[in-house]
């Protein structure tokens, strides 16, 4: 049987993830996702009034063009997780294809406010949610099997798919940490790694991504940082002015741990922002997190405003704000408190906790070395970097390789440069560029079996 892959979409650059596996006359995409830092450098872009040629354009979606090139038809799309790198894209071009999107349940709500979000498109494709640690046929011949491994990361339900195909498995391996101990959910499902690694023909091809490949060490569990985090709070216990924190709307085990010690701190924890709300929301109503009957959860500035206001009135030394805007988005709700635009006055010696790191990239760089000074400019004291990321360092890497042993690595989720350390340690183990170690670019095919 044929194995051919194309690399569409994150493999110059983290964001709009998009990779299709034809194995002989069916093919699968991995992923459908946005570049948003190439839509925020732009002022007043709504991606959702957008025709996809012009995001094409922008570089803020896949160029999927190259599927023409592909012989067979598309039988499954498969975001791994609900993050927009990863399905932001899928309201703009799934309707070109006659297949159901396939993921896990959170990730499936998630798809669908993206596609009733959408004004420019009709996406009808079917929705179909698979568990993790669930199997489904692809295809007529029965010959190729779809496969949904969980894995940990810095979002709920997030899955590594596997097409197991007659030359062994393609396993598509964005994003994840190695955590044995989550916040929320199960741990990674490394034995059930090491079990595909050594099944039939073994693993053909693994593709990863290579974001944290420069560091040593493993990732620490999301525990870590709970544990970091609960000491930060817990040292501000006796402060009786302002404290905000801010962290991934999408983090809902670092938001589980922000409001559970708000509370322990005497604070009523309050979820401000859009994207606060969506996730948040979405993880209650689907049973992932059990957060206290009276926390409040705004979206909507009007809302968000009078809740400033309430807070103003009550006091400040009562409440714990939890806000949208930890890499500086001139929108979110943190950026405008430090511009001075809502009815929350920040002063001298207030507390605002930042439990993320910024994203490493120009514009988020730039939103939130701005975001800092304003909030310094108005006395507030920063807390930064109280955080563990969402992706292997070197040595989850090595543990990966080892567990599946794979005939051929397709780096990804990083630019050239990026890919640089992963290429070592890939060639510490044995592999060679060219030969069984393909680094490629956008638009690319690679052709595995013939």
């Amino acid at each position: 049987m044929e194995i051919e892959i194309a690399t569409i979409g994150g493999y110059e650059e983290v964001g709009r993830q998009m990779t299709a596996v034809r194995a002989g006359d069916d093919v699968v995409i991995f992923d459908m996702g946005l570049n948003l830092s190439q839509v925020l450098i732009h002022d007043n872009v709504e991606t959702e009034r957008m025709h996809s040629l012009d995001l094409i354009d922008m570089g803020a979606i896949p160029d999927d063009r190259i599927m023409s090139d592909l012989e067979g038809d598309v039988k499954a799309i498969v975001p791994t997780h609900g993050h927009l790198d990863h399905i932001g894209a899928i309201s703009k071009l799934a309707h070109r294809y006659d297949a159901p999107v396939v993921a896990t349940p959170f990730t499936i709500e998630l798809v669908k406010q993206q596609i009733e979000g959408e004004q420019k498109f009709g996406v009808e494709n079917d929705l179909v949610k698979m568990e993790a640690g669930e199997t489904m046929s692809i295809g007529d011949s029965g010959a190729v099997e779809l496969e949904f491994v969980n894995v940990t990361h810095s979002i709920i339900d997030a899955i590594n798919p596997v097409l197991h195909t007659p030359e062994g498995a393609v396993v598509y391996g964005l994003d994840k940490r190695m955590d044995h101990t989550p916040v929320i959910g199960d741990p990674i499902d490394m034995e059930r790694f090491r079990e595909i690694g050594r099944e039939g023909e073994g693993v053909l091809c693994y593709i990863e991504d290579c974001t944290n490949a420069n560091k040593k060490g493993r990732t620490p569990s999301e525990n870590v940082a709970r544990e970091h985090l609960r000491d930060v709070l817990y040292s501000m216990e006796d402060y009786d002015g302002g404290i905000v924190a801010t962290t991934f709307s999408s983090h809902i085990a670092r938001v589980k741990s922000l409001v559970e010690f708000a509370d322990d701190i005497g604070r009523q924890p309050v979820l401000l922002g859009r994207s606060m709300e969506k996730y948040s929301g979405t993880a209650e109503r689907l049973d992932f997190v059990d957060f206290p009957s009276d926390l409040g959860m705004f979206g909507h500035r009007k809302s968000v405003d009078r809740t400033f206001k309430r807070i103003m009135n009550e006091g400040k030394g009562d409440y714990l704000p939890i806000v949208t805007g930890h890499q500086g988005e001139p929108r979110a709700m943190l950026t405008r408190m430090a511009r001075g635009e809502t009815p929350y006055e920040l002063e001298d010696g207030d507390k605002v906790v930042f439990s993320a790191r910024v994203i490493p990239e120009p514009t988020n760089e730039g939103q939130r070395y701005q975001a800092e000074k304003l909030l310094g400019m108005q006395g507030a004291r920063v807390y930064d970097d109280i955080h563990v990321s969402g992706h292997l360092n070197q040595e989850g890497h090595y543990e990966m390789l080892d567990a599946l042993q794979p005939q051929n690595i397709i780096p990804a989720h990083q630019d050239m440069k990026g890919y640089s350390s992963y290429v070592n340690l890939c060639e510490s183990e044995g592999y060679k560029m060219g030969r069984d170690l393909h680094v490629t670019r956008n638009g690319n095919l690679i052709q595995l079996v013939d």
